[in-house]
């Protein structure tokens, strides 16, 4: 039982109800992953069931099935009807695997990252985090990209959506994960060339995606490290699609200039990424996720518009504008000159 907390309120009516709901939401978390990784969402569908039904049908025992079902209930992502359960709204359209988007593989490769965060404190102090995504094995290398694609594919469907690719002949994706920006633009725009570079591990499932899709025809593939080797040539237009919050400013100016350097004169720099407001406290998630860069890469960092637009004319590049495409993620438009 948690009791009240010592001490009269500094202000009249204020209460530690902010402090305790944040020092327990670590627990939420488990909650929800555990209900992932049983099948709860999967298991109700489209369908109501009482709990020993639930319960059959996740295999877990009724008493744990019961915590974790109403757990769910009073974060808001199952209801209860007296004894029946059913999914709710956000957890049939993203949990249950029958709507257009799968948040799943985030909420597994979260998981599997979630043992790094014991570190954090130490990364505060240092300023280092430990990089856990350059120590990757094959399996865990597999959850991880599987996740990042899942929670930006709303982004790259967004993409296509609000940038016109037809008026490029070559699109270099850099850093370009699975091929989940690409394949949309593939499909839209039948002649457009594409090139995907990342680590090799990486690319290796990029190939394996694409060719599934019958892509790879019109994909070459550049196995890399994006801070050390040369930049391909011969593309008209570049994308960095959560790509600047992985590094330091310094990284990033370096990778810009070589990017620069590599690119025709005109060419177009499209950036996808969490861009902020100046105080870099909005969007909320973008806040939060700033540890989660800094934990994965090392040396991550979240960035505002007007970092960005400074970043780019220090090296060459002029930033033309700005768009939103879905949740705290948006579009930064630049040209080299």
């Amino acid at each position: 039982m948690i009791e009240d907390m010592p001490g009269a309120p500094a202000q009249p009516g204020l209460t530690p109800d902010l402090i305790l709901r944040l020092a327990t939401s670590f627990m939420a978390t488990r909650y929800l992953m555990a209900a992932v990784d049983v099948g709860m969402f999967e298991a109700l569908g489209d369908t109501v069931l009482d709990l020993d039904a639930l319960a059959a049908r996740v295999a877990v025992p009724g008493r744990t099935a019961r915590i974790c079902a109403d757990a769910m209930v009073a974060l808001g992502l199952l209801e209860r009807d007296g004894l029946l359960y059913r999914n709710g709204p956000a957890a049939d359209a993203f949990l249950s695997g029958r709507g257009p988007r799968d948040l799943r593989p985030f909420l597994r490769s979260m998981d599997r990252t979630y043992p790094a965060w014991a570190e954090f404190t130490e990364a505060i102090r240092t300023g280092q985090g430990p990089g856990y995504i350059t120590r990757l094995d094959p399996e865990d290398q597999r959850i991880y990209s599987a996740g990042v694609e899942s929670v930006s594919a709303g982004s790259a469907r967004a993409l296509v959506e609000s940038y016109e690719f037809g008026q490029h002949r070559r699109l270099l994706d850099l850093g370009g994960g699975t091929g989940s920006f690409l394949v949309p633009i593939l499909d839209r725009y039948p002649a457009i060339e594409c090139g995907l570079f990342d680590l090799p591990p990486v690319v290796a499932l990029a190939e394996e995606k694409l060719k599934a899709h019958k892509s790879d025809s019109r994909v070459q593939f550049y196995g890399g490290d994006l801070l050390q080797d040369q930049i391909p040539t011969g593309y008209d237009a570049f994308l960095l699609a959560n790509v600047v919050h992985i590094f330091t400013p310094e990284h990033n100016r370096d990778l810009l200039e070589r990017l620069h350097a590599s690119a025709p004169s005109g060419a177009r720099l499209l950036l996808v990424d969490f861009w902020t407001d100046p105080t870099h406290t909005q969007p909320f998630f973008a806040a939060i996720m700033a540890g989660q860069f800094l934990m994965s890469g090392g040396e991550g960092d979240v960035y505002s518009e007007d970092e960005i637009r400074d970043m780019l004319a220090a090296t060459g590049w002029v930033m033309s504008g700005r768009r939103s495409l879905t949740g705290p993620a948006s579009l930064v438009v630049a040209e080299r000159q």
